[in-house]
């Protein structure tokens, strides 16, 4: 009685690789902009919070940081964009010096906000309704900005390996919505704080 040899395992092969890539940047790009959306949500509140709480009254705060931040952030969402352009074009060096230039734009603006603004302000978390509000908005945005800036550096590092192309480059896209979706926010939340009202 001869003994059959036991099958060799199989391993399935993948034969639309391609497809399979577009299928899983489709999910991902649906997870992101439903993530954005649930985060529009917590700052929407907090606006509406913003605006209950003090009417029109608003922070005493330095018009001219308040200015000179939003500028800063503004100029980062610039050079994010041309970076994802260069991407798309397949210049990897052109994409490496403008993910860098918003990159320190936006560590500048952490700068700005948490390290001036809030060492400067004549008031705490504690004091009343102001406080609460102002270091509540500028914290929460304040930490999207600093996973932005982790997010970013994370992406440049990958694209100095080498790891993206100009067809195949979804994290730097998510990288660029993430971080303008970020500046969006602080345009709502400048004028809010820093000039509707009178100051308290």
């Amino acid at each position: 009685m001869s003994v059959q040899p036991y099958p060799a395992e199989t391993h399935p092969v993948d034969a639309h690789p391609v497809e399979n890539l577009r299928h899983r940047e489709r999910t991902n790009r649906l997870g992101l902009w439903l993530f954005i959306l649930s985060d529009s949500f917590v700052f929407g509140a907090l606006l509406f919070a913003r605006f209950y709480l003090l009417g029109n009254n608003r922070p005493e705060l330095i018009q001219w940081l308040g200015l000179v931040v939003t500028v800063v952030l503004l100029a980062s969402s610039f050079f994010m964009n041309r970076a994802e352009v260069q991407m798309s074009l397949g210049n990897r060096q052109g994409f490496l010096r403008n993910t860098l230039v918003t990159i320190v734009l936006g560590s500048l603006f952490l700068i700005g906000v948490v390290g001036v603004e809030w060492q400067v302000a004549h008031f705490g978390p504690a004091d009343g309704a102001q406080g609460a509000i102002f270091y509540t908005m500028t914290g929460f945005h304040a930490f999207h900005v600093f996973t932005g800036v982790i997010f970013l550096s994370l992406v440049y590092r990958n694209a100095k390996k080498g790891l993206y192309s100009a067809e195949h480059h979804w994290p730097v896209e998510a990288a660029a919505v993430y971080w303008h979706f970020v500046d969006l926010v602080w345009i709502f939340f400048y004028p809010a704080l820093y000039l509707i009202g009178t100051a308290l």
